[in-house]
């Protein structure tokens, strides 16, 4: 407030005046004959490169303002998609299930380890009950999803003739992230 009181208005009428258009107008006019036609040339040259950049600036705003735009509508376009992801089984779901199968079939070797079920045969005339027992695991239990870590059969096997690892899993299916 105190800028305001202090300032000088009286200063301002003399810049406002018509006196002072005409003094612009005849100095504008005498500037060729006293800064010399090289700085002219210079001084314009000096502008019309800002005025060439600012150009250039205001249509690259206006194309990113327009690409943004078109990004804005496509992402809106964007279905919510679920998510699919694996559940390992509860380890006492499995252990129970292999207790079954190995009341089911005696000749096998059959054991639980966490989501994981591994079966084995010490002959490889045991093959018929180990297809079995593995479509039975396949069968086993409602949303349960295999993978086949590890299968091996015949001399190639370090162990047994016959051995798979199998992981169970289930599928759940998630709310989509917005």
């Amino acid at each position: 407030m105190d800028f305001l009181k202090s300032f000088d208005w009286r200063g301002l009428k003399k810049y406002l005046s018509p006196k002072a258009t005409e003094d612009l107008n005849a100095f504008l006019e005498n500037l060729p004959q006293k800064a010399g036609q090289t700085a002219l040339i210079a001084a314009s040259i000096a502008w019309m490169a800002a005025g060439a950049v600012g150009l250039y600036t205001f249509i690259q705003v206006q194309a990113l303002t327009e690409l943004r735009e078109k990004l804005k509508d496509t992402t809106a376009l964007k279905p919510l998609v679920p998510t699919i992801r694996e559940v390992p089984i509860r380890a006492q779901e499995i252990a129970s299930f292999t207790e079954a199968l190995s009341k089911a079939y005696p000749q096998l070797n059959i054991r639980a380890s966490g989501s994981n079920i591994q079966i084995s045969a010490i002959s490889t005339a045991q093959f018929g009950a180990f297809r079995e027992a593995i479509g039975h695991v396949q069968n086993g239990g409602t949303g349960w999803r295999l993978k086949v870590e590890n299968f091996c059969a015949g001399r190639e096997c370090p162990q047994f003739p016959l051995g798979v690892l199998i992981k169970v899993n289930k599928v759940s299916v998630d709310k989509p992230a917005a």
